[in-house]
């Protein structure tokens, strides 16, 4: 399947390359790292460049960054940008399969969520059995959206 620019809402970073390639086969509102619909992205683009181009689009992120909530430059750089995230979580390496189960197992309660919630910022965990929202400690309540849990 071909990535058609005008349903394109979800970008899959570097983070899970492998899996961004798997979802851009099977998906058409989806592209990843170095996506030719996508030329200010390629692989071994900083967070800081990246990140504030694919929030210009009003994408969503599909990630995997295990390290991501001690990273506070750049989660303010994704928060302050307002991205949408949906990072796969847990301690252990996964096979690039066992990561499209785990997004494909979520995909329900990921469009839910993109539909209640159309504007960022928001972190979402994709976790084996759950998707929790991750409010960085950092930005603290105040910065926090009133429905988040907090």
């Amino acid at each position: 399947m071909v990535a058609v620019a005008s349903l394109v809402r979800f970008y899959v970073d570097e983070s899970a390359a492998g899996l961004g390639l798997a979802l851009a086969a099977a998906r058409k509102d989806t592209i990843h790292v170095g996506h030719r619909l996508i030329p200010e992205c390629p692989r071994g683009a900083l967070d800081t460049d990246w990140i504030p181009a694919v929030a210009k689009r009003g994408l969503i992120v599909i990630a995997r960054d295990k390290k991501l909530r001690t990273k506070p430059v750049e989660i303010m750089t994704l928060w302050d940008q307002g991205l949408r995230v949906f990072n796969i979580g847990g301690k252990k390496d996964l096979s690039t399969w066992d990561w499209m189960v785990r997004v494909v197992r979520h995909w329900p309660q990921m469009e839910k969520i993109v539909t209640d919630r159309p504007t960022g910022p928001w972190i979402y965990m994709l976790n084996e059995k759950t998707v929790d929202e991750y409010v960085p400690g950092n930005i603290g309540a105040a910065a926090a959206p009133e429905h988040a849990p907090r």
